[in-house]
């Protein structure tokens, strides 16, 4: 967030910053699936970022993906615009190619696949499109832009209207806008309590798997991808300020809300993991989450624990439209906004959900299914099963088939507590007192009871099977 300037004035200062934003799954498909629907991902079923495991899958296109946000403004009579990175296996021949449009868009400007700056393909309402490599002309992240400006051209006061932009930045392959090359020249990844330390047998095998701690010539490559990431973001900042200018211009800034978020966290070095996400921890759950709108009271800073699971619920809560029984999260309105008309306290009123403003604590879900491939490229010794390798950092995975968990996260007043239960290999859990170990240095499974093991353990396992706000919603 330290580049984005523009976002911190035009959104944080003048609406809300949610000082405890997190994701339900730290991986980008199943993340971005439930930002869409409003759903846990054992409710979704995208589970990872495979055709196989239902990115952009043809399961996912037959059922959830007719159920998104999108189809619900659609149906209420918005204009509906998608500009920028969809779901990691989107477009692909074997899922219905370019000419798939997801339902609900009237306007849809969907990259074909994962994250790329430059030599891309795009779906422009069914049509590919391929871009090279031309700096002026092929950046995506100005596509989006330009795109988007052609959208709100046709924009009027009068017509409600939902725009959904983005940016590939910052995630891999970084590459930054050419204006942007040489900043941060001295800027290093945070050197945080848990970067690059030996990970002891308290912590999850896979976390002890390859070299530890990483050399220097590794440490100095994590730094030059924090540079990049660096850059990559100045170019999402010059976005935001664009589109607020333009709404300004068209005098709609103050009728629309923009809300900024990201699908995932990220860790460089963190436990002597290069860079990557998927992890339980903190660096790759927590997300910024900024929104300013209509009756959003500026500068304020919102403490109450928020998920991705949540915005569906709340964007159709803030354009006053009703919210599906199927979806799992939580309108954040009544945070917001001092208003009787939501949808949100309708169901608060009638008993379906408690009030969120009663509460002390918050717990939610994080879940992740484990991927892996048979050979890693360049690391061709380990054995099958290794996913999100680096040939170039000492082999070091991310992922493995079997790295699928489940853990709660619990956060409110004293309480701040993360607990999982790894599914495969024996069961291996590890649980942290947040507020006492910020950076979860020390697994403290071993210091609670067997009457609170077995209550986080029932309580784990009504999460993974819950349906809907009423069994999904857990305050104390």
């Amino acid at each position: 967030m330290t580049p984005m300037v523009q976002l911190k004035k035009l959104v944080g200062d003048e609406g809300a910053t949610f000082s405890n934003a997190f994701v339900t799954t730290p991986l980008c498909c199943p993340s971005r699936s439930s930002l869409l629907t409003g759903q846990y991902v054992h409710n979704h079923g995208s589970v990872n970022n495979s055709v196989s495991g239902e990115c952009s899958g043809l399961g996912w296109q037959a059922g959830p993906e007719k159920q998104t946000f999108a189809v619900k403004f659609q149906e209420a009579g918005y204009k509906t615009f998608y500009a920028g990175k969809y779901l990691n296996m989107y477009g692909r021949s074997e899922v219905g190619g370019a000419s798939h449009v997801p339902p609900g868009w009237d306007s849809w400007v969907g990259l074909i696949g994962n994250s790329k700056y430059y030599n891309y393909g795009i779906s422009v309402n069914g049509t590919l499109e391929k871009h090279g490599n031309d700096p002026e002309k092929d950046y995506f992240n100005t596509i989006i832009k330009e795109r988007s400006l052609d959208f709100l051209e046709g924009i009027t006061t009068d017509m409600p209207f939902f725009m959904m932009l983005s940016t590939p930045a910052p995630h891999f392959p970084y590459i930054p806008e050419p204006k942007y090359n040489e900043s941060f020249p001295k800027a290093n990844a945070p050197r945080t309590p848990n970067f690059n330390i030996v990970n002891g047998d308290d912590k999850n095998w896979l976390l002890r798997q390859g070299i530890q701690p990483l050399p220097d010539d590794i440490v100095d490559k994590i730094d030059d991808t924090y540079r990049n990431r660096l850059r990559t973001l100045l170019s999402v900042d010059d976005l935001i300020k664009t589109v607020y200018d333009t709404l300004e211009s068209k005098k709609i800034l103050n009728d629309t809300y923009i809300i900024f978020t990201s699908d995932h966290g990220y860790h460089l070095g963190q436990f002597s993991l290069p860079m990557d996400k998927r992890h339980p921890y903190e660096f790759d759950i927590r997300v910024p989450l900024l929104m300013r709108g209509p009756g959003i009271a500026s500068g304020q800073s919102i403490a109450y624990p928020s998920t991705n699971v949540d915005l569906a619920a709340t964007f159709l809560d803030l354009a006053e439209l009703s919210i599906p029984d199927y979806m799992d999260g939580i309108s954040l309105k009544s945070l917001l906004v001092n208003s009787q008309n939501s949808e949100e306290n309708t169901r608060i009123n009638e008993g379906v959900i408690p009030s969120q403003k009663a509460w002390t604590s918050r717990i939610f879900l994080v879940e992740h299914s484990g991927e892996g491939k048979d050979v890693n490229p360049g690391c061709e010794e380990l054995e099958p099963g290794f996913g999100s390798c680096f040939s170039d950092m000492g082999c070091k995975c991310m992922d493995h088939v079997n790295y699928s968990y489940s853990c709660l996260r619990s956060l409110g007043g004293e309480e701040n507590v993360l607990f999982c239960k790894w599914e495969d290999l024996g069961g291996f859990e590890e649980y942290y007192h947040v507020n006492k170990d910020p950076h979860q240095l020390n697994n403290s499974i071993a210091t609670i009871s067997n009457i609170e093991h077995d209550t986080l353990i029932l309580l784990l396992e009504t999460l993974k099977s819950c349906k809907g706000a009423n069994s999904c919603t857990v305050g104390a």
